[in-house]
């Protein structure tokens, strides 16, 4: 009996110190971090399992836009081209990557280390100020493996509030704000 009390209290205290150094084990969790007046990372959990719009070539990075169902439902319904806006709650993120070339095909360009990701949303209510969307960009380090907002010192500079991209997307005003179109299958 006194075997079984001694092991019982040692598992214990090995499972409270497991508890311990986990809590004192800084974690970067990206999905607590927010543009400053503007967008909660948060509000686009699960981006990284969404369908696939299109991929760019955007000076020196390249990138896969992915939208949610909300989104991809109103692209196959025709939005915007047939001059219609995107739903409220339409949501799009594009991750850009630094290119590198493939080891095993090496005339393959393909994604290499994260650069950083951007979202936007539909909210005419809470972005009436900005065409109804809410932007955000996140600045991704490959050192520490962390996400941080986008700021002033970026490139392109990003403002602090959820209008950081509407200027550059004033010029896309009749697809909604829109630049991507959605890939031919």
């Amino acid at each position: 009996m006194r075997r079984i009390n001694i092991a019982i209290g040692g598992f214990v205290g090995i499972f409270l110190l497991v508890l311990v150094v986990l809590a004192a084990t800084p974690v970067n969790d990206k999905y607590a971090l927010k543009v400053p007046n503007g967008l909660a990372f948060s509000e686009f959990r699960g981006y990284e399992t969404w369908q696939v719009v299109s991929i760019s070539q955007d000076g020196n990075l390249v990138a896969a836009i992915l939208a949610n169902p909300v989104m991809i439902q109103a692209y196959t319904a025709g939005i915007p081209g047939n001059g219609k806006p995107f739903p409220d709650g339409a949501k799009m993120a594009k991750i850009h990557w630094n290119p590198k070339k493939m080891e095993t095909f090496p005339a393959a360009t393909v994604p290499g280390t994260q650069h950083d990701v951007d979202f936007m949303v539909k909210d005419s209510k809470r972005f009436a100020d900005s065409g109804g969307w809410g932007y955000a960009v996140f600045d991704y380090d490959t050192a520490s493996d962390t996400f941080t907002p986008g700021t002033l010192a970026g490139k392109p500079p990003q403002g602090n509030d959820a209008k950081c991209g509407f200027a550059c997307h004033t010029s896309v005003k009749t697809r909604d704000y829109v630049f991507t179109e959605y890939a031919h299958r």
